[in-house]
């Protein structure tokens, strides 16, 4: 079975291929604004009459000629797809107007627009672009998205199909996650545990310096600014660069590992905007990169042929992994212990709602709401065939093997 996914590599554009490349993304900005005016003036722009804008704007004016159709288009249809989105999706804004300060350029290409060259990207107009090939593509690429990043680095992500690698799952038990600011990922099994690196916070005093640095050499709105100022931004964004790719790579480690180890995976549907309440709280969840971390697991979950399930966050700490009650008041976030005042059962909060979220996962629950009443009705069952002469469960307050107390 073939799997779609993204092969990302380094370009190396020259002075006169960088050009070309920003001056394309000139035009494909320009296009993009006009859409967000249509769509200001109260008139839905839908791709057919994006096509027709198109096709007229490029009759007008011969400067939009000299650009690639294929990657307007592409751009309009980005445009169209960002629309219908926010329609669908609850709370999305609408496609906002791209500044030429802060939009980083963003060019796609389909088949037909770009080439593979004696190991360069050709790109329309003799664009020739060298790639700097860290590993082979599994297979002929069928677009390509050029892009630069905040540093001024140019990456080309190739869309290519490649063999899915299942990974096979006899008898692997289940795994929760728990997403926290102390623990990134706490899990019913201490052993796949994500602890808190703190990447952000080692390079939080030579960020602060080169701020502090681009404060001092900034000049007035209005002038240009000098080149010692770029030159302390361009290293500010380094740093905060470097902690973002290092989060990035642990938490790809990390997935890897329990997906290769579990074959369910029950992750809390956390949302880490919860946390940026506070301000401290902000940083902290800011640092342990738990987005990434949730994006990361779930990606690998999905692409290994595991059984991922989103549980609702709701409850999860108040509920008993032992015997399923939920605690009338909610714990605050310096309770560290969790207390079950039905059968006394103690642990840790979060691995508590770990393995609260692991039985959810386990019998298809909507929400940890209603686990306890799965749980209660499984004691029953269990209680019956005990008086019935079959063997019983084992282990602390009579849980059966593997279910929430079992080695995970």
């Amino acid at each position: 079975m073939d799997d779609t996914v993204r092969y990302t590599y380094r370009l190396r554009p020259g002075r006169i291929a960088e050009a070309a490349l920003l001056a394309e993304w000139s035009r494909c900005r320009w296009l993009w604004n006009e859409a967000v005016h249509q769509q200001k003036t109260g008139r839905k722009p839908t791709f057919g009459k994006l096509s027709k804008l198109l096709t007229e704007a490029r009759s007008r004016n011969c400067w939009l000629r000299d650009g690639s159709q294929n990657a307007q288009q592409q751009m309009l249809r980005t445009y169209g797809a960002a629309l219908n989105d926010s329609f669908k999706v609850k709370g999305r804004g609408r496609p906002k107007v791209k500044r030429l300060k802060d939009a980083l350029p963003s060019l796609e290409y389909t088949r037909n627009g770009f080439k593979l060259v004696g190991g360069r990207l050709r790109l329309p107009g003799k664009v020739f672009v060298p790639v700097v090939w860290s590993r082979e593509l599994p297979s002929g690429p069928s677009s390509v998205r050029v892009y630069r990043d905040s540093l001024g680095h140019w990456y080309a992500s190739f869309v290519v199909k490649r063999e899915q690698a299942e990974i096979s799952a006899p008898d692997l038990p289940g795994i929760g996650v728990d997403w926290g600011v102390k623990t990134t990922a706490t899990t019913t099994d201490p052993a796949f545990d994500l602890p808190y690196l703190g990447h952000r916070r080692r390079c939080a005093a030579e960020l602060a310096r080169a701020q502090r640095k681009m404060a001092r050499r900034r000049r007035p709105q209005g002038q240009p600014q000098s080149k010692g100022y770029l030159t302390a931004k361009r290293q500010a964004a380094r740093i905060a660069k470097k902690a973002a790719r290092q989060n990035t790579h642990d938490a790809r480690v990390w997935a890897k590992t329990v997906v290769t180890h579990h074959s369910l995976i029950a992750v809390e549907d956390f949302k880490p905007k919860f946390l940026a309440k506070s301000r401290n709280m902000a940083r902290k969840a800011a640092d342990a990169a738990i987005g990434a971390c949730k994006r990361e697991l779930i990606d690998s979950g999905l692409r290994a042929g595991r059984k991922v399930v989103p549980v609702p966050p709701a409850y999860t700490t108040m509920t008993c992994s032992g015997c399923g009650e939920r605690t009338n008041l909610r714990l605050g976030l310096g309770v560290r212990i969790f207390e079950c005042t039905a059968c006394g059962y103690t642990a840790d909060r979060d691995l508590n709602a770990a393995r609260t979220i692991l039985a959810t996962a386990e019998r298809d629950r909507a929400s940890a709401d209603d686990v306890r009443h799965q749980i209660a009705s499984f004691r029953e069952d269990w209680s019956h065939a005990v008086r019935a002469g079959n063997p019983g469960p084992s282990g602390p307050g009579g849980n059966s093997p593997g279910f929430i107390h079992g080695d995970r």
